[in-house]
């Protein structure tokens, strides 16, 4: 008699809100995955969703073996204590849901096992994939999952694997799909703002942020203001910069660009999120924490609008974490309000105080203080003229600010709306590059990022200076 695995999921945007299920189906003997299934299916609540889950996967599972023993793994307490016996099934939308799962197979052939949320990420991401889809106007298709087996490709897959139980489903998926046969991932980091897009992407978008860094490098100094910054550069953006060292600890690098490390559960996810521009903005004039503090300009509210739109849709962010700044605290609260949160202060945040050079262009810094700006790109160490921070300081500030929000905010996914050089900084200690990197990046206004961050040290960077919202 064959032996399934069937894991389940569902989940809701709100609790009643969009929602969805995802369910695959393993081969027991070699952990093949033989059918997968999800769909869209409206409002509804996180448990009527993993009802419908557990229910999808049941019939996938007696469609490709209807004498099989199956064996049930998901992270909702609630349905595997109610499907054993061992809890009523009050709720009245529950019910024939449950009863609809008990008549798939007979109770014999079934058992139900709890297992954590981070052992059940196929499901999960499977789930996601149909909210996506929801919120796009569209129904979850197999073929646009990262890892999916068309309808009528399953039983073909899972017959071959019934002759070749070590290698035959992922043969059958590879001539079926067009996909070359290769291992599912270990440990997939969750969706961060962007849960439509594929790990693929994402792992791309990892792998390229250096090379991309590097592109955006300037040709050498006198090049001019921000000649190394692209647009909207109004904080800080200088042309060039030379390899020195800062005495920061460094985090280890992660096993692999875009993956996570050990599967240590779920991380702190900081959704880095650069503020509106500001007058000084388009001006690209350097705007730390020791001038004015400019409010938004009208752009930078239209830009910050924006972005909370795309971030409500997205629907992934839990908390709100802002600069004490006037641009940051204006953008925060627009994104706030829209997602119904709560906007919290920290002072790690803040921009680099740029001291005599608050408010001048790089040109001007370079016209009135060339020594000082000499020795400011070409040591981390140096501070601008008048008392302003070094970088080495600024980094020593950041990292002290994301150990401890790492350590509050395990298994979150936090909006941190700050400036461009704490969001470099997060940036370049995630990718274990070097000091100099601050100068090769581009960081528009209004920009995204993403960073995860393991328990074991280990971080990843999602994407960089996403702008899509805006356009």
């Amino acid at each position: 008699m064959r032996e399934l695995v069937v894991e389940a999921d569902g989940g809701s945007r709100g609790n009643p809100g969009p929602a969805g299920y995802g369910a695959v189906v393993l081969d027991a003997a070699t952990g093949e995955t033989l059918a997968e299934r999800a769909e869209y299916i409206g409002v509804a609540t996180n448990n009527v969703a993993e009802y419908r889950g557990l229910v999808a996967g049941l019939r996938a599972a007696l469609e490709l073996f209807p004498d099989a023993v199956v064996h049930v793994r998901m992270d909702s307490k609630l349905v595997v204590e109610q499907m054993s016996g061992r809890w009523k099934i009050k709720h009245p939308d529950m019910k024939p849901l449950a009863a609809e799962a008990a008549r798939i197979f007979p109770a014999g052939r079934v058992r139900y096992e709890w297992i954590p949320r981070e052992r059940n990420k196929h499901a999960d991401r499977l789930a996601n994939e149909a909210m996506d889809a929801g919120r796009r106007g569209e129904q979850w298709s197999a073929s646009a999952s990262t890892a999916a087996l068309t309808p009528a490709a399953d039983l073909a897959a899972a017959r071959a694997a019934a002759g070749d139980p070590a290698t035959g489903a992922a043969r059958a998926r590879a001539a079926l799909t067009g996909r070359e046969a290769r291992p599912e991932p270990q440990a997939e980091a969750p969706a961060l703002f962007a849960p439509d897009e594929t790990l693929a992407a994402r792992a791309r978008a990892s792998l390229t942020t250096a090379a991309g860094a590097d592109r955006e490098a300037a040709s050498g100094a006198g090049a001019g203001a921000g000649a190394g910054s692209g647009a909207g550069s109004g904080d800080f953006e200088a042309e060039a910069g030379r390899r020195a060292t800062t005495g920061v600890q460094e985090p280890p690098a992660a096993a692999a660009p875009g993956w996570s490390g050990p599967d240590l559960g779920a991380p702190a996810t900081f959704v880095l999120l650069r503020h509106g521009e500001t007058a000084l903005t388009p001006e690209k004039r350097f705007s730390g924490s020791g001038g004015t503090d400019p409010e938004l300009s009208p752009a930078g509210l239209r830009q910050a609008e924006a972005v909370a739109a795309a971030l409500a849709a997205r629907g992934t962010v839990q908390e709100i974490i802002s600069s004490p700044l006037t641009r940051c605290r204006q953008t925060a609260q627009t994104v706030a309000a829209r997602l119904g949160l709560d906007v919290r202060v920290e002072q790690g945040l803040r921009e680099t105080d740029f001291g005599a050079w608050e408010g001048l262009t790089f040109a001007e810094v370079r016209e009135r203080y060339k020594d000082d700006l000499d020795a400011w790109l070409a040591s981390p160490k140096a501070a601008p003229t008048g008392g302003g921070e070094s970088f080495a300081t600024v980094a020593r500030r950041v990292a002290a600010t994301r150990d401890r929000l790492t350590a509050t905010y395990a298994g979150r996914t936090v909006l941190l709306v700050t400036h461009v050089t704490p969001i470099k900084t997060l940036i370049r200690l995630a990718l274990g590059a070097p000091p100099e990197s601050l100068f090769k990046m581009e960081l528009s206004a209004a920009s995204l990022s993403a960073i995860a961050y393991y328990a074991d040290g280990n971080a990843s960077v999602r994407l960089l200076n996403d702008t899509s919202h805006l356009r």
